[in-house]
């Protein structure tokens, strides 16, 4: 593996499977072993930690994953990069070396700060950093780094900057790497995890193993996992992870724009799939910031309506609480889980989830869990709750700023201390917005003979970006690529998912990964954590898309690429 910089990765969010850490440092050899726990959400929920506690602000569960493997870690001499620091990098990285002491363990931190920007009228605003700092960190002989707010591809391309010694205008090789960090960043969902073809994984996706990405000197790489660990890579479980939460061709960096449209997969064996071709722009010559507010406080109840006249069960809720709280703020959604002549209970009800969004505490606490209550004897036939009596809860909004790259003190704090300033990109490129792509409409006029769900024949991955979700969807074959690049345009999306109708939705087409990718801008209204929707990640929008039932060509048959 001379000249091959081989990074794992062990967790995609806060929250991933805690033993990741010790299975990638036990299943094989590894250079690197990175650390994926920020998210928009995590950010909001760690502003919350700081508010009750200064020290606070970074994610408390890699501490306790650390104290099990540092040893291990330095004794096979793979050194550790994660943005675990959250708000307070410099706080966790006083508490990594508090634990090496502890171990007796002599491991040199460096860290990277300067993310977090002044801004008063916010809960937290912090831009997304690059790479550089993180190198820097590892050319001083860090261990350990942790980092802050920097962009989740950046925790495999430092330690690539810091092997192969790139600089600022090998944009090609820094744009493989970022495909290769965005492929890992997530952990287990480019090795089968939630993968639309699950059932043809060889563990039938019981347990999927952690990626790793073996980087060579170009930029380029292989993404396999440990021998022996579950769920598998192939060709497909990567294109699925690369059309997570991602927006047009152009992949957006403060170090690189990465053209996705240019990405080449490849089988490389059992296990092993060959990343080639990325070609790179200059960055932008802003940042983007994330930011998170307080945006009030929700409480949510939820009605069981069984059996007949269904409408009107939810119709007569709902003018009862309009009438018992007021009508602002009040968000009702009729989900008809209920089936006809059912012979249980459940099989014949539907579910009334009813939302309260408002500024004023009381009123979203117990004034409106009360009222809900209030009607269990006093309402339609059957009336029953699944939900009991509760106080509001505060929730957050997320909103997208950009400053300039000049504006922001990125800083490297070495292991000896010594701060050093990190300074931005020379050559930026003007990002001017990102071309779409109507439906082909030279491809093959193929007659429909049957009717199927459309995941017969294709894949499909969604995510969130603030109040925005994406949609990728990937043909297994070429001749179903020739077929769905003409049928799946972006006024049949809106027939078969009526909820993108009414919004501004956005297509693009990845001919290298047989794939179109939607974004649907304003499907998550404020974001995560304020939205109200049944699913408010986007995380199931594909698997929903690929549920529909159409009129399919009846030459395109279901089965495994070759």
């Amino acid at each position: 593996m001379s000249g091959v910089l081989r990074v794992g990765n062990a967790s995609g969010f806060y929250g991933d499977r805690f033993a990741a850490w010790r299975e990638m440092l036990d299943g094989g050899e590894l250079d690197v072993l990175t650390g994926d726990y920020l998210a928009e959400l995590t950010m909001l929920i760690l502003g919350r930690d700081r508010l009750r506690d200064p020290s606070l602000g970074y994610a408390k569960t890699f501490l306790r994953q650390l104290e099990g493997c540092l040893g291990t870690a330095r004794d096979r001499g793979v050194r550790i990069v994660t943005n675990a620091g959250g708000l307070n990098p410099a706080g966790l990285a006083a508490a990594i070396g508090a634990l090496a002491d502890r171990l007796g363990l002599t491991v040199r931190i460096g860290y990277v700060e300067g993310d977090a920007l002044p801004r008063p009228d916010a809960l937290t605003a912090n831009a997304y950093l690059g790479a550089f700092g993180i190198a820097a960190c590892l050319d001083a002989g860090a261990d350990v780094v942790v980092t802050g707010r920097v962009t989740d591809a950046s925790l495999a391309v430092g330690p690539a900057i810091a092997r192969f010694g790139w600089g600022r205008d090998d944009l090609d090789a820094l744009a493989g790497a970022t495909v290769a960090g965005h492929l890992i960043e997530c952990g287990a969902q480019v090795t089968g995890g939630n993968f639309s073809f699950f059932t043809e994984l060889p563990d039938g996706g019981h347990r999927p193993g952690f990626p790793i990405a073996e980087i060579h000197p170009d930029g380029s790489s292989v993404l396999t996992k440990h021998p022996d660990t579950g769920g598998a890579v192939t060709v497909e479980t990567v294109t699925a992870q690369l059309l997570y939460e991602v927006g047009g061709p152009a992949y957006l960096g403060p170090d690189v724009v990465a053209r996705l449209d240019t990405v080449t997969l490849t089988a490389d064996g059992p296990d092993r799939v060959r990343v080639s071709g990325v070609r790179g722009a200059p960055p932008p010559d802003t940042l983007k910031v994330g930011v998170n507010n307080l945006g009030g406080f929700r409480n949510s109840m939820t009605f069981v309506l069984c059996g007949l006249d269904i409408p009107a069960k939810a119709a007569l809720v709902r003018g009862q609480l309009e009438e018992a709280v007021g009508k602002e703020g009040l968000d009702f959604s009729l989900a008809r889980t209920d089936h006809p002549d059912a012979t249980d209970t459940e099989a014949a009800s539907a579910l009334l989830h009813v939302h309260l969004r408002d500024g004023d505490r009381a009123r979203a606490g117990r004034a409106f869990s009360a009222a809900a209550v209030e009607l269990a004897l006093a309402s339609y036939p059957g009336c029953t709750l699944t939900t009991l009596p509760g106080d509001a809860a505060p929730y957050g909004v997320f909103t997208a700023d950009f400053v300039p790259q000049d504006a922001v003190a990125h800083v490297a704090v070495l292991p000896g201390g010594e701060r050093v300033p990190i300074a931005p990109p020379l050559r930026t490129g003007l990002q001017g917005p990102p071309v779409q792509h109507e439906a082909s409409t030279g491809g093959p006029s193929l007659p429909a003979a049957r009717r199927g769900p459309l995941g017969e024949l294709v894949g499909a991955r969604s995510g969130d970006k603030g109040g925005d979700a994406n949609l990728g969807v990937w043909a297994r074959t070429d001749e179903t690529w020739a077929w769905l690049r003409g049928w799946l345009t972006v006024e049949r999306l809106a027939e078969l998912l009526p909820e993108t109708a009414p919004l501004t939705v956005e297509r693009y087409e990845l001919p290298n990964l047989r794939a179109v990718n939607f974004v649907v801008r304003g499907l998550l209204g404020p974001g995560v954590a304020a939205s109200t929707r049944f699913d408010p990640q986007a995380k199931a929008l594909g698997e929903l898309l690929r549920s529909r039932v159409v009129d399919l060509p009846a030459q395109l048959t279901p089965g495994v690429p070759a």
